[in-house]
């Protein structure tokens, strides 16, 4: 079974939330899928997954800069190929998603679109919008190996 892991940056608990719904649509179409906070990961568990999720608030215009650090050292272990989506909560500006799907891109991962953000607290119709997000990583799982992935 494919494995996803999707790791959040959430200080006030909003991309937490989004983070648990990409998860259970990605369960709902069975993929294995487990959503950890940013300071529980660790970088094995990524590389050894199938798909990688990236989540983090937007903070000044950017991603909070312990994320920025863990994408640096990301960079380093080799995740081309893997399915990867991004995503985040926001309270003015929301850039952080689409940074994070940037520097994915620059790591040679299948980024998918749409990045997903959502301004606040997720309400439900958002929620669905994380579940949609996670059963698409599941689908297109279905369609290729990471391995047979061209890079986007």
């Amino acid at each position: 079974m494919s494995k996803f892991v999707i790791v959040y940056l959430s200080t006030s608990g909003n991309t937490k939330m989004m983070a648990e719904a990409i998860a259970e649509g990605a369960r709902s179409r069975g993929l294995d899928a487990d959503a950890i906070s940013f300071y529980d990961v660790d970088v094995d568990t990524l590389k050894n997954a199938d798909a990688v999720g990236l989540g983090c608030s937007t903070f000044w215009y950017k991603m909070h800069d312990a994320m920025e650090r863990f994408l640096d050292k990301l960079s380093k272990e080799h995740l081309e190929g893997k399915v990867g989506v991004s995503f985040g909560s926001y309270g003015w500006s929301g850039e952080a998603p689409v940074q994070i799907a940037t520097r994915m891109r620059e790591m040679g991962m299948h980024v998918l679109d749409p990045v997903l953000r959502i301004m606040y607290t997720p309400n439900e119709k958002d929620l669905e919008e994380c579940k949609r997000l996670g059963k698409d990583v599941a689908m297109e799982l279905k369609k290729h190996k990471p391995s047979e992935m061209a890079v986007t």
